[in-house]
């Protein structure tokens, strides 16, 4: 979208938040007004279809930090005046220019020479991060395109080949996104001979207006395909397979690049981001690369020492406790984590915990007792020097 529609256009009225609102303030009230307005839900409802696109437009801008102040700081100097008395909110004139002379806001941003060799799209430049280099006047690329996505946790940690069910404008099959009917081609504009734009000039001022016969697009249909009106492109469902990388973790975004909405007419398609939801898992933990266990023992096996069998990624392990093992000690298995982007494995990390037992009765009791006494006549003491002199 240019920056010329941001003066006109009320991002955070159209997202119902306020202008000091957080990003996941914003990114929460947009998933909930395209879950509404989706075209699934408002099948044949251009109304609704419209206000969809206007909501992800609004996210875009939002969501991204460099965007939204640039966003912020146009409006603020419009709404102060900061391009001289008269200015309307829309497309009125700008006063302070001599005759009486009108200019509307697209005049504005277009080059326009000024008696010192600059121009105004110079002078903005700060503010909407663009010089004086022209607007793109080709079809320009289509629109990112975000989803979500609900993995197991052994799924993300190893990685998982997916469908993603998705509805967007995608290139029309029947033309191939050329916009012409099946067996012709789109001309070049002799109006403006494919640059999409014409150059005036209005007394010491040099105006580029998008070309009237070719809106733009430097080229010019003569039979529209029938399947999408000349566009390229059509609203349908489609189905695309994903590669979710082994180790992603829950909240990540994964970047699909050309799989976003298409670009009219030929322009390239945007991409697709897809956030990653993990189920949490009944066995294994994550602390970054690392895969954590916890493994229920018995009070002699600490003591004495043993040799767990415990579950991996890849099957079980052998993991030796030392004798005098104390409880919740933590016990490394080196290179039997979660993948690494950058290659290998992270650890696994072993928690014993002591399990006792509820109800103990019999030998097992006696054989208890008979311990502790020996115990005490050994002279240990697990509460010597616990609490001080209290």
């Amino acid at each position: 979208m240019a920056q010329r529609e941001w003066v006109e256009k009320d991002f955070y009225k159209e997202l119902g938040v306020t202008s000091d609102a957080s990003t996941s303030d914003i990114k929460r009230a947009a998933r909930k007004l395209q879950a509404e307005l989706h075209p699934d839900r408002n099948p044949d409802n251009p109304t609704a279809e419209a206000r969809y696109k206007a909501v992800g437009e609004a996210k875009d801008v939002l969501t991204d930090e460099k965007k939204r102040k640039e966003y912020d700081d146009t409006r603020k100097l419009f709404a102060s005046g900061g391009f001289g008395r008269g200015y309307n909110g829309g497309g009125g004139n700008f006063g302070g220019f001599a005759d009486g002379a009108e200019f509307n806001l697209g005049d504005l941003f277009d080059q326009a020479p000024q008696a010192g060799g600059a121009n105004i799209g110079d002078l903005f430049g700060g503010i909407f991060g663009r010089g004086a280099a022209p607007r793109p006047t080709r079809p320009r690329r289509g629109k990112d395109l975000e989803t979500e996505t609900e993995l197991s946790f052994l799924e993300a940690t190893k990685g998982v080949a997916m469908p993603l069910r998705l509805t967007s404008q995608a290139p029309c099959t029947n033309c191939h996104g050329s916009g012409a009917r099946p067996g012709t081609s789109p001309r070049v504009c002799p109006n403006c001979n494919g640059a999409g734009v014409i150059s005036r000039n209005q007394g010491a001022f040099g105006f580029s207006e998008p070309c009237a016969d070719c809106r733009g697009s430097g080229s010019l249909i003569d039979e529209p395909c029938e399947e999408c009106s000349g566009m390229g492109v059509t609203t349908r469902a489609r189905t695309i397979n994903v590669r979710i990388p082994p180790g992603v973790e829950d909240g990540q975004r994964i970047r699909l690049a050309g799989q976003g909405e298409a670009g009219l007419r030929g322009a390239p398609s945007g991409d697709l981001y897809v956030t990653v939801h993990v189920r949490p898992d009944n066995v294994f933990g994550r602390n970054g690369d690392d895969l954590t266990v916890t493994v229920p023992v018995n009070f002699h096996e600490l003591a004495l020492g043993t040799t767990l069998s415990v579950p991996t990624l890849e099957g079980k392990v052998g993991v030796r406790v030392p004798k005098g093992t104390s409880d919740g000690r933590i016990l490394r298995v080196r290179g039997r984590g979660v993948p690494k982007r950058s290659g290998g494995h992270g650890d696994l990390l072993v928690t014993v915990k002591v399990a006792v037992p509820p109800n103990l009765e019999g030998e097992a009791a006696e054989a208890l007792e008979a311990y502790a006494k020996a115990e005490r006549a050994a002279g240990f003491d697990p509460r010597a020097g616990w609490a001080g002199s209290l």
